[in-house]
């Protein structure tokens, strides 16, 4: 893998971070994906792992890939906010949710 995706993957998961975050305080997201953002900490402090943690570099290595991959996929699953926009004939429409891809 070369460094510029490597960089541009790190950047992503930084900004993920940031919206489970936001998505974890806001009152509206829904509780069964707040409780599917707590699994991340919980497998990083968990004892069990794919790989146990004594093992000296692939004991990391595991956590380094799975949480990354946990955090995309609840980003994924997190519902995008309504719009509301006017339409040509003035009357208001509320776009759905959808989920991010």
């Amino acid at each position: 893998m070369n460094r510029f995706s490597l960089l541009a993957r790190f950047l992503t998961f930084r900004k993920e971070l940031g919206t489970l975050w936001r998505a974890f305080v806001a009152p509206e997201t829904p509780v069964h994906l707040k409780a599917l953002m707590l699994l991340v900490p919980a497998y990083l402090l968990s004892p069990i792992d794919l790989v146990p943690d004594f093992i000296p570099v692939l004991g990391w290595v595991d956590d380094f890939v799975v949480v990354p991959l946990l955090v995309g996929f609840i980003v994924r699953l997190l519902p995008q906010p309504m719009k509301v926009w006017t339409a040509p004939d003035g009357s208001k429409v509320i776009e759905g949710t959808a989920r991010r891809r």
